[in-house]
C-alpha cells in the first residue's frame, strides 16, 4: 500500500524545545510512518520551535497549504487535468502517549491559526502495542521478564509497576487502561501516577506497598519530548526504586501515527491495529 496521490501531509506535533534528541526521536518516528506508508509526505512541526532552523507547527501547517496550492497551479499550468485541492493539506498527529490538556490547547490553536487547512487527530493510546513498548523497556532495564512463558527469573524483575504520566487526572485515568494489558503481560499490579501532581507517585507506590509488593518500578507512560528534563529521577527517588526509560522511538510509536493519520482519511490499514478512540 502506498500513500493516495495528492493525500494530506502527515504533521507530527512534538511538545518541547528541539534538542537534538528531541529532534532525532521525531525523524525516528517520521522514518518508520515512511517505511510503513511509501509515498507519505511526513514532517514534524514543534510547539516550541524557533521558525529560523526548526519550524514551529502554526508555520509547517501554513506551509503545507501553500505546497499544496503550488502543486496544483503547476499541474495546471502543465496543462494537466487535476481536481481543484479539498479537504485538510495537512493531518497533525500529536506525539503523546495519552492526553495532556495543556499540550493539546496549544496544538489546537495551531490548527485554529492555520484556518481550515489541517486535521487534528487524538493522541496515541491507550492502545495494546504501548503496553507492549513499556514492557520491552521494563525488560531492557531489567526490570521485567522479556517474556513470560521464558522459564527464567529476572533478580532484580518488579512485582509491583507505577505507570508514571503526565497531564493530571485525565492522563493518569487514560494510562490506567494501558496498565491493565500491561498488567496482564507481566502478571503483577500496575497503578498509573502522575509525575506533575504533588504526592501522587508517592501515595502510589505506599499503596502497592501495602497491597504486598515489595520491589518497585516506575515505567514512564511517555514518549519523551513532553517529560521535564529530571522529573524522572525525582519521582524515582520519591518513590524509591528504579526507572525504566520513556516510550521513545520505539516501532509501535510510528506506526500508532500511522494509524490515526489513516484512520482520519478512512484508510484501512493492511497489518496493524487501530488506536483506540
Amino acid at each position: 500500500m502506498a500513500a493516495p496521490e495528492g493525500a494530506p501531509a502527515l504533521v507530527l506535533a512534538v511538545p518541547g524545545t528541539p534538542t537534538p534528541a528531541i529532534r532525532s526521536l521525531a525523524e525516528e518516528v517520521l522514518s518508520i510512518t515512511r517505511s510503513e506508508l511509501p509515498g507519505l509526505e511526513a514532517v514534524v512541526g514543534y510547539l516550541d520551535g524557533d521558525d529560523d532552523a526548526y519550524p514551529t507547527l502554526s508555520t509547517v501547517l501554513t506551509n503545507a497549504d501553500a505546497l499544496r496550492t503550488q502543486r496544483y497551479e503547476i499541474a495546471v499550468a502543465a496543462g494537466r487535468e487535476v481536481a481543484a485541492p479539498e479537504g485538510p493539506a495537512a493531518i497533525v498527529v500529536p506525539l503523546l502517549a495519552g492526553p495532556d490538556s495543556a499540550l493539546m490547547r496549544l496544538v489546537r490553536q495551531a490548527v485554529m491559526d492555520s484556518g481550515n487547512t489541517a486535521e487534528l487527530t487524538e493522541v496515541l493510546g491507550p492502545h495494546p502495542l504501548l503496553a507492549e513498548a513499556l514492557h520491552v523497556r521494563l525488560s531492557e532495564a531489567g526490570l521485567a521478564r522479556a517474556d513470560r512463558a521464558r522459564l527464567f527469573t529476572v533478580a532484580t524483575a518488579a512485582d509491583g509497576i507505577i505507570l508514571a504520566t503526565v497531564g493530571g487526572e485525565e492522563a493518569v485515568q487514560a494510562a490506567g487502561i494501558t496498565g491493565m494489558l500491561l498488567a496482564a503481560r507481566l502478571a503483577v499490579p500496575v497503578m498509573a501516577a502522575a509525575l506533575d501532581q504533588e504526592g501522587s507517585i508517592a501515595a502510589i507506590a505506599e499503596q502497592l506497598r501495602n497491597a504486598g509488593a515489595e520491589q518497585l518500578a516506575l515505567a514512564p507512560y511517555l514518549i519523551g519530548p513532553e517529560l521535564a528534563e529530571g522529573l524522572l529521577d525525582v519521582a524515582a527517588k520519591e518513590a524509591d526504586c528504579a526507572a525504566a526509560e520513556p516510550l521513545g522511538a520505539y516501532p509501535a510509536i510510528g506506526r500508532l501515527a500511522l494509524s490515526q493519520y489513516m484512520a482520519t482519511l478512512g484508510i484501512t490499514p493492511q497489518q496493524q491495529g487501530t488506536p483506540a478512540r
